[in-house]
């Protein structure tokens, strides 16, 4: 039986070791890992055979930065390297397309390896110095509870594995998340450390989101289709606002609470809504504030999962944009205007209404001078609608993300 060495502080030596294909226990932020030379299928057969781990199961890979993706892996999204940036070193291991480099052992045979990064400047500084990625499964028979302390590591495998770094006790003491980015829709194949929703989280901040804004008749349908064909997901946020008032118990019970008698048997009672706002500035002020409140939570929602889905662009369309949190969410917010005459006759054909009842939803709406003030780009579409489309997609081809 081999003796197993307790390395404090001798890194070249840990380093040597792994090198040569023997396996030694290494710290990180959530558990200990059994490492073993990741590129040296001996090393990795003796990682299986010392933890009792079924062949069928992959084993990811330790490295020490996100550069390791090109090296390791192919056909890398962009939102994979977003995530490292975000997360690395720390608890998220992202699965990815291997390459041929990576044995066939440690992808159990299939296509990918999971990548992972660890926070813990001990086994960071051993990988630099390794040169080489860490094949590191926790560091306990399968089966048995993931070890925190080099103490378990040592009742586990004394005698079995040649070293065990000592880093201290592991501060989580939870895996790390697994989050499989080889396909779309990215799936969390195991729940870790790291909260699922801050994944998705972080994929939808590092979506370009474009704001559409304009009042009614002025063509941001028009705008939000050219987005949509370029990969975005477009949200109409008034039409949200109106399923939620057919969907969202939660809304009506707090329009309710704040409007009494409002609502009947879950159902807006639009006219008395109506008279207890509209006269009422502050009133009015907190019906925004509560529709803003979940409109914006649901818009959250369809983002995280765009983004989920590998989206990396959407489209966010509402007259009231510019007041809204979601304003904050915009990269940019494109202000669509139109003449007054043209923007009532296109209301006059969709709607079939008369041209009063156009012009006094044109009058009831925010003037030209208030997106001139407050949007980012102005686009005016007084022309035909083929003109219009030039212009928008001259705009996007300038302000979008592109790669």
């Amino acid at each position: 039986m081999m003796e197993t060495k307790i390395i404090t502080t001798e890194l070249n030596e840990a380093a040597r070791l792994l090198r040569e294909g023997e396996l030694v226990a290494v710290p990180t932020e959530t558990v200990y890992g059994l490492a073993g030379n990741g590129l040296n299928e001996q090393a990795v057969e003796a990682i299986y055979e010392v933890k009792g781990r079924p062949a069928v199961k992959p084993l990811s890979l330790m490295v020490p930065d996100a550069e390791a993706m090109d090296r390791y892996c192919e056909a890398v999204p962009p939102q994979a390297k977003a995530l490292a940036a975000r997360f690395w070193p720390g608890p998220l291991t992202i699965v990815l397309k291997a390459k041929e480099l990576v044995p066939a052992i440690v992808r159990a045979g299939g296509e990918t390896v999971g990548l992972r990064c660890p926070d813990h400047p001990m086994t960071l500084e051993l990988l630099r110095r390794a040169a080489l990625p860490f094949a590191a499964p926790s560091a306990n028979p399968s089966g048995e509870p993931s070890p925190k302390t080099a103490e378990q590591v040592r009742d586990y495998f004394d005698g079995k594995i040649a070293a065990i770094v000592d880093g201290g006790p592991c501060g989580i003491g939870r895996e790390s998340t697994i989050l499989d980015m080889s396909r779309r829709p990215y799936r969390v194949l195991r729940q870790g450390a790291l909260a699922a929703e801050d994944i998705a989280d972080a994929l939808a901040e590092g979506m370009q989101i474009v704001g559409v804004t304009g009042g009614s008749g002025s063509g941001k349908t028009t705008a939000l289709r050219e987005l949509q064909k370029r990969g975005a997901l477009a949200i109409d946020c008034d039409a949200v606002y109106h399923e939620l008032l057919e969907t969202s118990p939660a809304l009506m019970q707090e329009i309710e609470e704040s409007f009494p008698g409002t609502v009947e048997d879950g159902v807006l009672l639009r006219k008395k809504l109506g008279a207890a706002v509209f006269q009422d500035p502050a009133a009015l002020a907190q019906l925004e504030r509560i529709t803003h409140r979940h409109i914006t939570r649901e818009v959250t929602r369809r983002l995280r999962e765009h983004a989920m889905a590998g989206g990396r662009l959407a489209a966010l369309d509402a007259i009231e944009l510019i007041a809204s949190p979601l304003a904050a969410r915009c990269d940019f917010i494109i202000g669509v205007l139109a003449d007054r005459e043209i923007r009532a006759a296109r209301i006059m054909a969709r709607d079939g209404i008369g041209r009063d009842y156009a012009m006094l939803r044109i009058d009831a709406q925010r003037p030209d001078d208030y997106f001139r003030e407050h949007c980012d780009v102005i686009l005016e579409n007084n022309e035909d609608e083929a003109t219009f489309i030039q212009n928008i997609n001259k705009l996007l081809e300038e302000r979008l993300h592109h790669g």
